[in-house]
């Protein structure tokens, strides 16, 4: 028989206190499967060793889930994803109808406006991809370019589309954390997650029952938001201020150490020497600032565009409010090493307009389909409240917190402040970079786009990086 997820979790439980090799032990699971079974029901249920289940992987195709469920999927930070992208896929008028809506008074009007955002998308694709290769005529004129140049049509084309349209994902995740997932599904107010999470369930019970237990709805994941939501609306019950469509500040520092760089600088101290850590940021705090860039300047000499920050750059936290759009959002929940919470998407905040469909002269149109899409949105929120958001677009946006080490917050600029990025992350990670160079510019000295890099370390070492192969993405030297 072969080595199974559940072999693989009571063979790895027993090796803590089993003398013989692994192989051996793997092979005795192997042989008794029922037994194998009960011992894992007996090491995750009964003894609560929950980290034997990590041992079990699993990869799981997801399909015809709508964007808006799929952003349920994503939430989990310990597992991979990789998506179908409406940047580079032409989408072709998939949305799903929730059980919330189907066959109801609403279904109708519920599909003609979708089926009015999915005609606009494919007009606003052709006339964007015309516009794209006129804008781009240089890159237009190599053939391998046509791919690329199509994805910027569709990327901005898209905005125009629903939260219901759908996406599919390829998922590789651990039993422990697909256990958290299912309870969270099974307590989750939406039918089609709800759903998602029984097909996933009866899909894994078939192959590894003993290594999936606590997977079903309870009171924490039920009632605990709901609860708080009852709360909060009592405590703001007399407040007139809400939601705004005020663009002007997209993204704002709420939250930062005031001496940001000199606990960083301290942190680079004590690994560096044989002080302790109090030691270190009082030395820090008596130096001049030119002494303290040394030290950064130091640490950050070597490196490279696509060499992370030393550890010691994530001991501090900067917490960012962001006010974006769906399809910004869609890029910004894969960066999983930071803390994101958010609120429900909602009209009063706006939404995102592409220049380009202005450049194209359909900026009458789009409005036109999001004030229709609005509107009939505020219908259904009347009478069925947790349906209504399949309608809103990718260019509708939501309120969403941040909280992210510095160490990551480089990662987010070297990727989404290139000038590959797409253009709306680029935006909102460029803004985060300008917030925390502000409170903390020694730290922050080398944030910006991968493809900025050999200019940003101009500036601040006064050379390029001595290194042969700092050059710009892509470019590869191949010795034959």
């Amino acid at each position: 028989m072969d080595v199974t997820p559940e072999v693989l979790c009571a063979a790895y439980a027993r090796i803590s206190r089993d003398p013989r090799p692994i192989n051996e032990i793997r092979q005795d699971a192997r042989n008794e499967v029922e037994r194998a079974r009960k011992s894992n029901q007996t090491i995750i249920f009964q003894m609560g060793h929950h980290s034997v289940a990590e041992h079990a992987v699993f990869n799981l195709d997801i399909l015809e889930v709508s964007r808006l469920a799929m952003e349920e999927v994503e939430k989990f930070r310990l597992c991979s994803y990789t998506e179908k992208s409406q940047r580079y896929i032409t989408l072709d008028k998939d949305f799903v109808i929730p059980d919330e809506i189907r066959g109801g008074r609403f279904e109708h009007i519920y599909t003609d406006v979708i089926s009015e955002q999915n005609q606009a998308y494919h007009n606003f694709f052709t006339k964007l991809k015309t516009y794209v290769f006129d804008q781009c005529s240089d890159l237009a004129k190599d053939p391998k370019n046509e791919r690329l140049l199509e994805g910027w049509a569709k990327e901005d084309a898209r905005y125009i589309t629903a939260l219901a349209t759908q996406s599919q994902v390829g998922l590789t995740v651990n039993a422990r954390n697909l256990e958290l997932m299912l309870r969270r599904f099974a307590s989750h107010s939406l039918s089609e997650v709800k759903e998602l999470g029984m097909a996933i369930y009866q899909t894994i019970y078939e192959v590894a029952p003993s290594i999936v237990l606590f997977h079903e709805a309870n009171d924490r994941d039920l009632k605990t938001y709901p609860e708080l939501k009852e709360l909060a609306d009592e405590m703001f019950r007399n407040s007139t201020a809400g939601a705004s469509g005020d663009s002007a500040e997209q993204v704002r520092l709420v939250d930062f150490p005031e001496n940001a760089d000199d606990l960083v600088a301290a942190a680079l101290l004590h690994s560096s020497s044989d002080r302790p850590y109090g030691e270190c940021l009082s030395q820090v705090k008596t130096m001049a600032v030119s002494e303290k860039r040394k030290i950064f300047q130091t640490a950050a000499k070597n490196m490279q565009f696509y060499d992370s920050m030393p550890r010691e750059f994530e001991y501090v936290n900067l917490t960012f409010e962001i006010v974006l759009s769906a399809a910004c959002f869609g890029q910004l929940k894969r960066h999983r090493m930071a803390t994101i919470t958010s609120q429900p998407y909602d009209p009063r905040l706006g939404w995102t307009l592409p220049v380009s469909i202005r450049e194209i002269g359909e900026e009458t149109r789009f409005r036109g389909i999001l004030a229709k899409t609005e509107d009939v949105y505020h219908q259904i929120l009347r009478e069925i409240p947790l349906a209504a958001p399949y309608l809103l677009t990718n260019a509708h946006r939501r309120r969403v917190l941040m909280r992210v080490n510095v160490r990551e917050l480089y990662h987010i600029s070297r990727l989404r402040e290139d000038r590959h990025a797409q253009w709306d992350i680029r935006n909102i990670a460029r803004a985060m970079s300008q917030a925390a160079k502000k409170v903390m510019p020694l730290t922050c000295a080398l944030l910006g786009g991968k493809d900025q890099y050999n200019e940003i370390y101009k500036n601040v070492y006064g050379e390029l990086p001595k290194v042969k192969e700092a050059r710009l993405p892509g470019v590869r030297e191949i010795k034959k």
